[in-house]
Parts: C-alpha cells; sequence; structure tokens
C-alpha cells in the first residue's frame, strides 16, 4: 500500500497561476476539494491551492468512516446529505472511492453507556437517523463473536466507509475534469483586501484577484485567520492509527468501543486506532484558549493527554511565527506537510488488543502507522460561515474529526456560501461568531 501523504514524487497537479478567477479555495484536503468541484459544477471559476500536496494531512489519516451516528443533531442533516453525495462521486468516479455500506457500531460495556447511546437514538432518528440498539446476542453474531465484554450496541446499518488516501486524490481529479483548477505545492501567503473586502489572495508565487475565498485549511486554519485578526479557539491533537496486513475477514462492519476502532480495508487488511485517545501538544494557543476548553477537560468525556511543546514547524509551536509580510516566506511554506510521527505504544496496544479479541486472526501484524493533527474546537463541531470583518471569506473548519465523512456536504454548502446561495441547510450552529458574541457553548455529544 502506498500512503499518498508522503511527500513522493512530483506532483501531480500543476500549472499556472491563473490572474483572476471567481473562488480561491486554500487547502487541499476533502472539504477544500469538494469545494473546488461543486463550485466548478455551478459554472464558477474555481482555483484550490494546497501549500503541500492533495490530501496529504488529516483527509488522508482518518479512520474512513462515513458517519450519521453519534453525530451532532446539527450536523445530522448534512452527513446525510454526505452520504448520498459519495455515492453519487463513487459511481462517477467508477468506484474508485472504495465506498462500501458496512454498517458502524459503537459498542458498550455498560448499562450506563447503553443509556447514552438510547438517548442520541431518540433524538436522532426522527431526523433519518437508521440507528437501533443491538442487544448482546446480536452484537455479538454482528461482529462474528468477539472475545470481549461488549454486552450490546448502537448500530447504524447504512453508515459508510471509503479508503481516504484514494477517493480525496480521486475526488480532485474529478474537480480538475470538470473545469477547477488545482495546484499543489503553492501556498498562500495572505489575503488581498481593498476597501475592507477580500480581492484575491497573495501565494509565494503571485496574486490572484478573486471576490471570494473559501479557507478549508484544517489545522492551519486558525494560524491564517489570526494573521488577518480573526481569531478562533482552534487547536489541533494527534491521533494515531495503523493498518493491518491482509488477514482472515472476520470482520464486515465497523465498530468502536471506549479503547478501539476497527474497520474492514478494501486490501483485505483493517484499520485500527485508539478510539477516543488524543494528545495535545501544549503551545501558546492551547494557552490563550484554556478558558474555552476548561468545560470540556473537566467533564472528563475526551481522552486527551498533555505532551511537551509541539514540534518546529507546527502551526501552534512556540517559533512559529504569528505574523508575515506577505512577501516573505510564511509558516505554510516552512512545513508543506504536517506529518506526526504515530504514538508507538499506543500502535503496539491496538494491534495486540485486535488480536485478543479475534484470536482466531493469528498474529496481527502491520503494514503501515501513522499519525495525523484533527483539527478541535471547544464545542466539538465546526466553523462554516462567513466572516463578517473580511467579506469575501468563508471559512470552513474545526471539523473535529468528522470532516472526512461529512466532506463532500460541507464543500457543497461553503461553494453556495461563497456564491452567495441558499444552503439548503440551518448552519446556526456553525457560525464563527459564537466564539466571541457572548454565546454559551453547548458541546456536542462524545459519541
Amino acid at each position: 500500500m502506498i500512503f499518498p501523504f508522503r511527500d513522493i514524487g512530483p506532483a501531480e497537479f500543476t500549472g499556472p497561476l491563473p490572474q483572476e478567477t471567481d473562488v480561491v479555495v486554500i487547502g487541499g484536503g476533502v472539504v477544500g476539494v469538494s469545494t473546488a468541484l461543486y463550485a466548478a459544477r455551478q459554472g464558477l471559476r474555481v482555483v484550490l491551492l494546497e501549500k503541500g500536496r492533495i490530501a496529504a494531512e488529516q483527509s488522508s489519516r482518518n479512520w474512513g468512516w462515513i458517519r450519521v451516528q453519534g453525530r451532532d443533531l446539527a450536523e445530522i442533516p448534512i452527513a446525510l446529505e454526505a452520504q448520498d453525495l459519495w455515492q453519487e462521486l463513487d459511481a462517477t468516479c467508477k468506484g474508485r472511492l472504495g465506498l462500501r455500506t458496512c454498517g458502524i457500531s459503537y459498542l458498550a460495556r455498560t448499562n450506563e453507556e447503553m443509556g447514552r447511546f438510547e438517548g442520541w437514538m431518540r433524538d436522532a432518528r426522527p431526523l433519518g437517523a437508521s440507528s437501533r440498539i443491538l442487544s448482546r446476542t446480536e452484537m455479538l453474531r454482528l461482529h462474528n463473536y468477539p472475545r470481549d465484554g461488549w454486552i450490546g450496541a448502537l448500530h447504524t446499518p447504512t453508515d459508510m466507509r471509503a479508503e481516504p488516501w484514494v477517493a480525496v486524490p480521486e475526488i480532485a481529479r474529478l474537480a480538475r475534469d470538470e473545469g477547477a483548477t488545482i495546484i499543489e505545492r503553492c501556498a498562500v501567503r495572505a489575503l488581498d483586501r481593498e476597501g475592507g473586502k477580500v480581492t484575491g489572495v497573495v501565494t509565494e508565487t503571485g496574486r490572484i484577484r478573486a471576490p471570494q475565498v473559501v479557507l478549508a485549511g484544517g489545522a492551519w486554519s486558525s494560524l491564517f485567520l489570526r494573521r488577518h485578526g480573526i481569531d478562533i479557539p482552534q487547536l489541533g491533537v494527534r491521533s494515531t492509527a495503523m493498518a493491518t496486513n491482509r488477514l482472515s475477514q472476520v470482520l464486515s462492519t465497523a465498530g468502536v468501543d471506549d479503547r478501539m476502532a476497527m474497520r474492514p480495508r478494501e486490501d483485505g487488511g483493517y484499520n485500527l486506532a485508539p478510539s477516543a485517545y488524543a494528545e495535545l501538544f501544549v503551545g501558546p494557543d492551547a494557552f490563550r484558549h484554556l478558558r474555552r476548553y476548561l468545560p470540556l477537560a473537566l467533564s472528563g468525556e475526551f481522552d486527551v493527554h498533555i505532551r511537551r511543546p509541539p514540534p518546529k514547524g507546527w502551526p501552534d509551536a512556540f517559533t512559529t511565527p504569528r505574523k508575515w509580510e506577505a512577501d516573505e516566506a510564511s509558516p505554510f511554506e516552512q512545513m508543506r506537510i504536517l506529518d506526526p510521527a504515530p504514538n508507538k505504544s499506543k500502535v503496539a496496544e491496538i494491534s495486540a488488543r485486535f488480536g485478543q479479541i479475534y484470536p482466531d486472526l493469528g498474529q496481527v501484524t502491520l503494514q503501515a502507522s501513522w499519525a495525523g493533527i484533527i483539527d478541535v474546537l471547544p464545542d466539538v463541531v465546526p466553523v462554516v460561515d462567513g466572516v463578517t470583518k473580511l467579506p469575501g471569506l468563508t471559512v470552513v473548519t474545526g471539523m473535529c474529526g468528522h470532516g472526512f465523512g461529512a466532506g463532500p456536504a460541507f464543500g457543497r454548502i461553503a461553494a453556495d456560501l461563497a456564491a452567495g446561495k441558499d444552503t439548503g441547510h440551518a448552519l446556526g450552529r456553525f457560525r464563527i461568531g459564537r466564539f466571541t458574541d457572548g454565546s454559551k457553548l453547548t458541546p456536542g455529544p462524545n459519541l
């Protein structure tokens, strides 16, 4: 297996920088690529600029789940649309996205967990979720009789999976074929502004005039915004994952409990990951936003571990510049791809546990392990909004680990926002102003 988030070989998406366009998209992850596709389908001239490689960061490092289950209630209609869009995209790409409807189970070992699952399901089913509660017997049968103490599960049979490191570049190729211009290794240093409005961007190779800019920069978004006077309490946490070698196909669905996530993969192996385990490398922004995150930290619902200051070049490293001129190299050029090392002890623990749960597999060996930086916000839902202080700028960031599955729908929404159209969804929950207008932040479900 070749993981495209390794910066190997020449860039696939190249070309001259246009002098002007209708929309510039900053960031080549699933949301940015989808924005470019749906903007192009509206007949807009769109240019997507990626500082490194398409899908090189979290969009190729995630679990590959496309789920409605466990989402914030405001996200459910968007997640349902995303599933429809994934099916349309996979059909257009002739099945190359690795899309499968496999179902996803949240596995419980206590009655308290089952109660939380039932509570979410009661609220979610009227919105269109197909979720149901599985008894222990039903759960054991569906998951091929695992050796663990689970007592039941919340299961959504219509939830899906795809192969991230294959799917997102394929969607980028589709966007290019439908008229979008995509340029890799071209960092956007700053916004151009005139009269308080966005008029384009300054890149490392020149300027592009554009009345609309969509920022879909993942873990780098808050650094870019702060340089322009917009402060959001976004942080990044490290998440580790791994891919096994080909094994017996004992599991046809995806599942997660309080310690481990697992799903079958197209090549006959499995993706595994610590479920809620995240690591926060404490930098200046972590200190600045501590007050915002305290309620979440004190709730005890999130398994976040504090680590040393971030390595040099990371978005929140102490040495990373927060201000720079448009005619000088930006932090985005100094680190093209944010490629954190995986947590080796977690890799060993999770691969061993998978073998214990399914002993008939024999020794579980790995072909790869990796980590990514998930962009998070203190209420565990994203920002999807235009910026009042900078007319012409739309921000889509802080996906909190949900971005891959919902990416096509959020990209479609971002394209409509940039075009001044009705998005068809209530987006009040995702306002950027909620962090500054005195609104009480209500965290989404930790499911």
